[in-house]
């Protein structure tokens, strides 16, 4: 009896053990890509609960959430031959599990050394102005190549973002000192701009008082109420000899 007893109770520990190692369950974004005898099998399993055959059934998880990809920073010339150190980031997911796990080794390291060659084969191509000012074109670009490299491989790249461009110090004092002069340089247009235009409308009042020359007269009389508004201001006030000369005239015969 004692002999069953323990007989019984060793097949009911294997046949649990059994179940726990054939029952499997896999998350919402996960799935499970199974390998029956070294035979792929179709569909992957997930999500939820499902079976597996122990010792024949081996299964790989695979992570469907977007994956952040930090690249490393780059050293690269740009077109116009200037040495920049360029870092970025990069977005991914599995959108096909099965590529994934049996056309690539290790599809992060892989889309890990696609990415950095590719933003130092592309950013080559650019010069360091497109680079500083062209930020969503270059992205573009990059994701562009990136997702078509990887998309055999069960890869979908999303984003790519250039964060960071490092350049030589004596590059940046360059720089600062081009767009200080271009600054002066467009100081001095706005200001000559300024300068023809307001010779162009003197012009065209000399013009009008040239046509009318009481307007003159009526600008010289603005002129005095403006200056004579302050209390402290001493006017001087140009008038013809003529005007007083009968004056004059009467202050001599009175004399007489």
């Amino acid at each position: 009896m004692t002999a069953a007893l323990i007989a019984l109770a060793v097949v009911l520990f294997l046949l649990v053990l059994f179940l726990v190692s054939a029952v499997k369950v896999a998350r919402e974004y996960e799935r499970g890509v199974v390998f029956r005898l070294g035979r792929l099998l179709d569909p992957p399993k997930g999500p939820g609960l499902f079976l597996l055959i122990p010792i024949i059934d081996r299964m790989v998880r695979v992570d469907l959430r977007t994956i952040t990809l930090n690249i490393p920073p780059q050293e690269v010339i740009t077109k116009d031959n200037v040495p920049a150190r360029v870092n970025a980031v990069a977005y991914f997911r599995i959108v096909d599990p099965k590529a994934a796990i049996v056309n690539i080794e290790n599809f992060m390291v892989a889309t890990s050394q696609i990415a950095q060659t590719t933003l130092r084969s592309v950013l080559g191509q650019h010069l360091l102005d497109e680079l500083l000012s062209e930020r969503d074109k270059i992205n573009s670009i990059l994701q562009a190549i990136i997702d078509e490299a990887t998309a055999p491989w069960g890869v979908k790249v999303t984003i790519v973002e250039v964060k960071d461009v490092e350049i030589p110090s004596g590059m940046q004092r360059a720089m600062a000192r081009q767009a200080e002069a271009e600054r002066e340089r467009r100081a001095k247009v706005i200001n000559a701009e300024g300068e023809f235009q307001a010779s162009e409308r003197l012009n065209d009042a000399a013009r009008d008082i040239e046509d009318h020359p009481v307007a003159l007269q009526l600008r010289y009389l603005q002129t005095l109420i403006e200056l004579g508004a302050s209390q402290a201001t001493t006017i001087v006030f140009p008038a013809p000899i003529d005007l007083f000369k009968p004056f004059i005239e009467r202050a001599d015969r009175s004399s007489n």
